[in-house]
């Protein structure tokens, strides 16, 4: 701060305070005048950005208890005078206020003086004004003026859920309780992911000045389903086909979740690995929807009766003479 600002800029005035306002009403009024003047309540509203400036800093000088004694002790001296360059003419000057210490009234000689910044050689600008404010030092010895900042906003709060796999895929609201005992709501969106976090603005710690309370960021943790996956917004079930089913071709059932199952078309000679995609059956968001992809498996029987057996050799000795792994073998060779 510089020192021609204490002169000319009323804190008190600025606040709307009295010069004896006690420091519990004085943090009371900067909160109230801060929350009316932020940038963040008044967006694109220069001439309230400037109000809120001007309030911080008055408030930044008056809450420290040496930055306010000095303050006082300026105004109470200057009575409205102005620093002015050394050789400068005109009336309520520097030298107005500070002739009589080096010898030099206002209708004297006009004199030049050097100040030194932390020297430690006499005649500095802490020798000269170190006995005026008790600390060898122009400014506080807490740091002096620290400028303005607004109120501090308060801190962000880690939190973590655990949901099911249809609420995760359909969102709804949910109840969880915060670290005091408070409960609270959290809409979790349809479409929801796995480790995915979840913003929810001003539900964190408040702050400790009148600022804009914190968010809680909390992460989601979305149980597994016993049958399907996402796959983005799609959903994948692997449904399992006999081999009849697969040669021959069939009409099956396949499950949707948490729906009743729609019945799809196996071609005939559909192999274990191919995808039928239902339309529109998959995770429904503002987004966009996906579709169920339904990945066929053809099932292998693990115990044949001898008739069976017998019928199934059989069968085999019919099929074409051809080895079905041969051009996986051939790429394999390069």
């Amino acid at each position: 701060m510089a020192s021609q600002d204490w002169f000319d800029k009323d804190f008190y005035k600025v606040l709307g305070v009295s010069k004896d306002v006690s420091e519990a009403d004085l943090k009371k009024t900067y909160r109230k005048l801060a929350r009316k003047y932020h940038p963040d309540s008044n967006p694109g509203d220069a001439a309230a950005e400037a109000k809120f400036k001007e309030v911080s800093e008055a408030y930044s000088v008056l809450s420290d208890a040496e930055e306010r004694k000095e303050y006082d002790q300026i105004r109470a001296m200057g009575g409205g005078a102005r620093f002015t360059a050394p050789g400068s003419a005109g009336q309520g000057g520097f030298d107005d206020v500070f002739g009589g210490m080096f010898g030099g009234g206002a209708g004297g000689q006009q004199r030049g003086y050097t100040f030194q910044q932390g020297g430690g050689q006499n005649g500095g600008f802490d020798d000269v004004f170190g006995g005026l404010f008790g600390n060898g030092r122009f400014g506080s010895s807490s740091g002096g003026y620290r400028g303005y900042g607004g109120p501090t906003r308060g801190r962000d709060v880690t939190a973590h859920t655990t949901i099911d796999f249809l609420t995760a895929t359909r969102g709804e609201t949910i109840s969880l309780q915060s670290a005091d005992g408070k409960p609270f709501k959290v809409k979790i969106p349809a479409g929801v992911s796995d480790g995915q976090k979840i913003k929810l603005r001003g539900k964190g710690q408040p702050s400790p000045d009148g600022g804009e309370p914190g968010d809680i960021v909390l992460t989601v943790t979305v149980r597994k389903h016993p049958v399907f996956e996402r796959d983005g917004l799609n959903l994948r079930v692997t449904v399992p086909v006999t081999f009849a089913e697969a040669a021959l071709g069939a009409t099956i059932e396949v499950p949707t979740l948490g729906g009743d199952p729609v019945k799809l078309r196996v071609a005939p000679g559909t192999p274990s690995g191919r995808v039928l995609r239902v339309k529109g059956r998959g995770v429904e968001t503002s987004k966009g929807t996906g579709d169920l992809l339904a990945v066929v498996q053809v099932a292998v029987p693990s115990h044949l009766s001898a008739e069976a057996k017998e019928a199934l050799e059989a069968f085999a000795a019919r099929l074409p003479d051809e080895n079905p792994r041969e051009d996986l073998l051939a790429k394999a060779r390069g």
